[in-house]
């Protein structure tokens, strides 16, 4: 009989384990780190740490669940705070945008270690990023019955390509570097404002 899949520990400690094993997720690399040594960053015994997660792609699982459901979180709370629609999405962007360059191990290790996994933890993954995606799909489609959004577009093509150019951003932003954060989300949404939109919105 197959073992059902651990969702994780109790909510209490369940951050304190993901976040200590995504630092080492990203400092090390998820196929270097060893269980033992996230159970150490934990101060826990190994065996404990087994208890709440049966195998290392159960924690990597559980941290992408956490980092999808924080930024979730963030780009409704800030499409929510805006009655206009093309207001939702420019900070919908901006949300996004904030959130990968917030500094956080888990966004990091969610956007570059997903590959890592195999079988049933891909498949898994997979349906955790495309329920995130479509939170996306539903937004750009309600702006495209709205007529924000042109007719031509297809609204697929926007939302991957969009995505992709925006998580490409954590690859190469720096906080000293040439640009700020603000004038990239304005830039971008220049690009999308007059790629995509009809006139006048």
């Amino acid at each position: 009989m197959k073992k059902k899949r651990q969702v994780g520990p109790a909510r209490s400690d369940r951050q304190f384990v993901l976040t200590s094993a995504a630092r080492l997720f990203r400092e090390q690399g998820y196929d270097r780190t060893t269980v033992k040594e996230i159970a150490k960053a934990c101060d826990l015994l190994p065996g404990s740490l087994h208890y709440r997660y049966q195998a290392k792609e159960d924690i990597l699982v559980d941290l992408m669940r956490l980092g999808l459901e924080q930024t979730s979180t963030a780009v409704s709370e800030a499409v929510a705070g805006a009655a206009e629609p093309v207001e939702q999405l420019r900070r919908g962007i901006n949300a996004h945008l904030q959130m990968l360059v917030s500094g956080s191990d888990m966004v990091y290790v969610l956007l570059f270690e997903w590959r890592s996994l195999r079988g049933e933890a891909r498949k898994e993954m997979i349906k955790l990023r495309d329920r995130y995606e479509s939170l996306w799909a539903t937004m750009l489609k309600s702006l495209a019955e709205k007529g924000v959004i042109r007719k031509e577009v297809d609204l697929d093509l926007l939302r991957l390509i969009g995505l992709g150019a925006l998580n490409w951003v954590a690859t190469w932003f720096s906080d000293d570097g040439r640009y700020t954060l603000e004038e990239i989300g304005d830039f971008v949404w220049r690009m999308i404002r007059d790629a995509v939109l009809n006139e006048g919105m």
